[in-house]
């Protein structure tokens, strides 16, 4: 899986650190629209001293709970954030005031699903730029949590305890040696589908025409 993130990562353009325990931070949205799961998975990973790769992956959501789909804070709607990625935009922080997490600190995109129903809509909505708190930070305090539910209004949310503190020492010891920055890159598996397809479409109506040319000039 590793290969096929940095493939990625080639293709569309982003960073990719290769210093010694500099974190490639990487959330992997799957292709499901069913809400309030941890169906999603965060890839950490990051060279040793030996030039060696490192890889780490966690179970997450990168998508809101029902409770703030239903119950969004903000008019516009619930927030899910845009895949992309978000160079030095989050920082080792205390979230909500109460544990240490990755807080963003510069904007990211979001799409705002105003819906107020249950079903995660990634497509339609209002797309937002801005600081809007879309944290990485844990659900419950130990243990794996069953479901989302208020624990994620747009964050990236670990549902197990345990990986959340092994994810945050790594952090820390990349904060000892680069700094308290940490970049973000999330990879939604149903955009990149959504865009192959629309590729295929256009290669398909493309060569149509082309046809339909060649069959019009040798009728005349």
């Amino acid at each position: 899986m590793l290969s096929r993130i940095k493939t990625i990562f080639r293709q569309y353009g982003y960073v990719l650190h290769s210093a010694p325990y500099k974190l490639n931070i990487a959330g992997l949205r799957a292709r499901s629209t069913v809400a309030n799961s941890f169906d999603d998975e965060m890839h950490v990973f990051y060279t040793k001293p030996d030039g060696k790769w490192n890889y780490h992956v966690y179970q997450v959501t990168t998508d809101p709970g029902t409770f703030w789909l239903n119950n969004p804070a903000y008019p516009e709607g619930t927030a899910i954030l845009d895949q992309g990625q978000y160079q030095d935009a989050y920082a080792i922080g205390l979230h909500r005031g109460l544990y240490t997490a990755l807080v963003q600190v510069k904007p990211v995109t979001v799409m705002r699903d105003y819906d107020r129903n249950s079903v995660l809509d990634f497509y339609n909505g209002i797309r937002q730029t801005g600081n809007f708190g879309i944290n990485i930070h844990r659900a419950e305090s130990s243990g794996a949590t069953k479901y989302i539910d208020n624990y994620s209004a747009g964050c990236q949310v670990f549902q197990d305890a345990e990986e959340f503190d092994e994810f945050i020492e790594l952090c820390e010891r990349h904060k000892e040696l680069y700094g308290n920055a940490f970049t973000y890159t999330l990879i939604d598996f149903r955009a990149m589908s959504r865009v192959t397809l629309k590729r295929i479409v256009t290669a398909s109506t493309i060569a149509a025409g082309i046809a339909i040319g060649l069959i019009l000039r040798f009728d005349d």
